[in-house]
């Protein structure tokens, strides 16, 4: 099953299931309008979303946001790909090496995100994301698939040197905008095997990053293990992967992201994401 949060003309945060080129409006059906909600209303309620009936609109008429348009945890990996370790000639890591984005960087399948006024170093990152569906705490590796909602399709964008340069990954990760991620859930009956998934990522039509997600390091299941270790993992919470190899600070010379860029990302079977650069707003908000 695919699963969709999306607006339409009356800006209504709804949740649809995905057929084909279709959404189905759940929205009618007795269940809750929110995604996290709706993961919090346990196994009934997903089996109710799979089969029950409403209002058929082509995929085209509607905004995709993402699955979870506000997380409450983004967590991230860094040098999960062996692959990306090699480009990056550091040491294999022992212990995954976690972050934090906030959760204010999450971001539409297909928004634009945002060339910092700070920083010209804008870098992309396409990973295979899980969304948790179970309040848990020290799930052992052998039941972390029992927590996990569905899969989707992330973009970890990063500000290299305002990554670099504190002394956590968090500030240079958590730009607003800089966690697009969808275009749906899809349920893992249908994802299929989350460590056999084909990645590509596209900036402007040219193939930078192919690669397979059984180079893995840390897989999902260990992910999970380990983060419920030290804390509860709820559900909505989402959890990026790691990159493959040819990001743009790979390259020699680099190739970061400029305005008027689009970033199109394709994982399995999961769909893709495509996002443009553009000029961060350069008002203050105050609200």
């Amino acid at each position: 099953m695919k699963l969709a949060s999306y607006t339409q003309n009356d800006g209504a945060v709804r949740i649809g299931r995905v057929e084909g080129d279709t959404l189905i409006d759940l929205s009618i059906s007795g269940l809750p309008m929110d995604m996290t909600a709706l993961l919090a209303a346990g196994p009934d309620a997903l089996q109710k979303a799979r089969t029950a009936g409403g209002p058929a609109i082509a995929l085209s008429a509607v905004t995709l946001l993402a699955p979870v348009p506000r997380p409450s945890k983004i967590l991230a990996i860094g040098l999960n790909y062996k692959d990306h370790i090699e480009e990056t000639k550091l040491a294999t890591p022992t212990f995954p090496m976690f972050f934090n984005k906030q959760n204010t960087a999450a971001n539409g399948p297909y928004a634009p995100i945002h060339m910092p006024k700070v920083s010209d170093n804008l870098d992309y990152e396409g990973e295979l994301g899980f969304i948790i569906g179970k309040r848990c705490r020290h799930v052992p590796r052998e039941r972390a698939h029992e927590v996990i909602a569905g899969f989707c399709v992330c973009n970890d964008v990063s500000v290299r040197d305002w990554q670099m340069k504190a002394q956590t990954f968090t500030i240079g990760k958590s730009f607003d905008t800089h966690a697009p991620f969808g275009p749906y859930l899809v349920t893992p009956d249908e994802a299929g095997d989350p460590h056999a998934m084909d990645l590509k990522t596209w900036v402007n039509g040219e193939l930078r990053q192919d690669s397979n997600t059984r180079h893995l390091v840390f897989d999902c299941y260990e992910q999970i293990a380990t983060l419920s270790a030290a804390f509860t993992l709820e559900p909505g919470d989402l959890v990026l992967t790691g990159t493959p190899s040819g990001v743009g600070i790979g390259f020699d010379p680099k190739k970061f992201l400029h305005v008027g860029d689009r970033v199109k990302i394709q994982i399995g079977n999961l769909g893709f994401i495509e996002n443009e650069v553009i000029a961060e707003p350069a008002s203050t908000v105050l609200i």
